[in-house]
C-alpha cells in the first residue's frame, strides 16, 4: 500500500491542488462546475491532476533545467490570464480564449515532453491546423452566437479531442521503443561480457605446452603457434560479431582439438562429424563451452580409452550440436562452473526460449544436445 501511495505520489499531489482550486474557481463564479453531469467533471478533473502532477514527477528533471522551470511558470500565469478573459469576456467559446489555450498546451508539452515534440511536430500541425481552421471558421463567420450555438449542438464537437488520445497513445508508444532499446541494449552489452568469459586456462595451458615444445626444438611447434593464433583471432576479433559462418565456428573447433592432443600422451579417440550446410550464420562461441567441459570433465578424468563423439547436423528449421564422452565418475568434478550458466544465459538472451539445451548422463557416458533455430 505505502508502496502504491510512494508510484502515485505526483498524482495524489495534483488531485489535492486540483479540487481546491476548482472548488474556489467555481464559488468565484469563474468557472461553472455542472452538477448534473458527474462523469464530465471526473474526466476534466482527472486530466487536469494530470497536468500538474507531470511537473511534480519530473521534479528532478525540472530543477536542473531553470529555462524549462521559467517556461513553464509563464504558462501558468498565461492560463490565469487565459481564465480571467473568458471570465470577464464571458463569451461562449470564445476564440481568444481558444487560442491562448492552445498556446499553453503546446508550451507546457514542450517543456515536459521536448524530444516528442521536435519529433512529430509536422503531425501536430497537419492534425491541428484544420481543426483550429474550423473553430474559427464557425465562431466567426457561421453567423450570430445563436447560429453557432446551433451549429454546435448538432455538430461532434468531440472530433476536437481526437488528437488527444492518438498522441498519447503515440507518446506510449515511443516509451516502449525506449525501454525496448534499452532492454536490447542491455542483452548487447550482456552477451558481449559473456563471450569475453571462455575459460581462460585452455590458453595458458597451451603456452605451456608451446614453451615446453619449443625448448625441445620440437617440429609441432610452429603448428602449435599457428592454430593458437588463428584461435585467439577468431576469439578476440569474431567473437565481437554478431554473427559468422558455422564454416568459421568448425574450424574453431577443430583448432580446439587439435591443439588438445598434441597435450595427451594417452589413448584418446576424438571423432568431429559435421554434416551442414557450411553457409550458415550462427553467434560466436557457441559450441566451445560444451566441447570444453567434454575435455574437462571427460578425457582429463581417464586414463585411457577416453573418446569425444561430436555431431554438428541441421533439418528444416534447427541446427543440432550433439557430443558425448565418457568420464571417471569417482574423478568427476561436481562443481558448477561458471561456463555452462552462462551458456545458458546466453541462450536465454540470443533465442527467448526457442532452444533446447539436453544434458544427460548414464553409466558414465556424458551426452549434451544443444538445439537452436537457424538464423536468417
Amino acid at each position: 500500500m505505502i508502496d502504491s501511495l510512494k508510484k502515485y505520489k505526483a498524482f495524489l499531489i495534483g488531485l489535492l491542488i486540483i479540487v481546491p482550486i476548482f472548488v474556489l474557481l467555481d464559488y468565484l463564479n469563474f468557472i461553472n462546475i455542472p452538477r448534473d453531469q458527474p462523469g464530465e467533471v471526473i474526466v476534466i478533473t482527472i486530466f487536469w491532476t494530470l497536468i500538474v502532477a507531470l511537473p511534480i514527477h519530473n521534479y528532478q528533471y525540472l530543477k536542473r533545467k531553470k529555462k524549462a522551470v521559467i517556461g513553464i511558470a509563464a504558462l501558468f500565469v498565461l492560463l490565469f490570464i487565459t481564465v480571467l478573459i473568458d471570465s470577464f469576456m464571458k463569451l461562449p467559446d470564445n476564440p481568444i480564449t481558444f487560442i491562448l489555450l492552445m498556446v499553453f498546451w503546446f508550451g507546457l508539452a514542450y517543456f515536459l515532453v521536448p524530444n516528442f515534440i521536435k519529433k512529430y511536430w509536422k503531425f501536430i500541425v497537419l492534425l491541428y491546423t484544420p481543426l483550429l481552421l474550423y473553430f474559427l471558421y464557425l465562431r466567426l463567420f457561421s453567423g450570430d452566437l445563436e447560429a453557432y450555438l446551433k451549429i454546435k449542438e448538432e455538430t461532434p464537437f468531440y472530433i476536437f479531442f481526437i488528437p488527444i488520445p492518438i498522441f498519447f497513445f503515440l507518446w506510449v508508444f515511443e516509451q516502449w521503443k525506449w525501454i525496448q532499446e534499452l532492454k536490447k541494449e542491455k542483452s548487447k552489452t550482456e552477451l558481449s561480457l559473456l563471450k569475453t568469459q571462455i575459460n581462460p586456462h585452455f590458453f595458458f595451458n597451451t603456452l605451456n605446452n608451446l614453451y615446453a615444445l619449443t625448448v625441445k626444438n620440437s617440429p609441432q611447434a610452429p603448428e602449435v603457434i599457428l592454430k593458437l593464433s588463428d584461435m585467439m583471432r577468431y576469439t578476440i576479433y569474431d567473437g565481437e560479431k554478431e554473427t559468422v559462418k558455422i564454416s568459421d565456428e568448425i574450424e574453431y573447433l577443430h583448432n580446439y582439438i587439435e591443439l588438445h592432443k598434441i597435450r595427451y600422451r594417452k589413448s584418446v579417440e576424438i571423432i568431429f562429424n559435421h554434416n551442414i550446410n557450411t553457409n550458415i550464420n550462427v553467434p560466436p562461441l557457441l559450441y566451445i563451452i560444451l566441447l570444453e567441459n567434454a575435455f574437462k570433465h571427460g578425457i582429463e578424468t581417464l586414463a585411457e580409452n577416453a573418446f569425444i563423439l561430436i555431431d554438428l547436423y541441421e533439418d528444416t528449421d534447427f541446427i543440432y550440436f550433439e557430443i558425448k564422452n565418457n568420464f571417471d565418475a569417482s574423478e568427476l568434478n561436481n562443481s558448477k562452473g561458471i561456463g555452462l550458466q552462462n551458456l545458458k544465459r546466453r541462450l536465454s538472451l540470443l533465442y527467448n526460449q526457442q532452444h533446447e539445451l539436453i544434458i544427460d548422463s548414464k553409466n558414465n557416458i556424458y551426452k549434451t544436445l544443444l538445439k537452436t533455430p537457424k538464423h536468417a
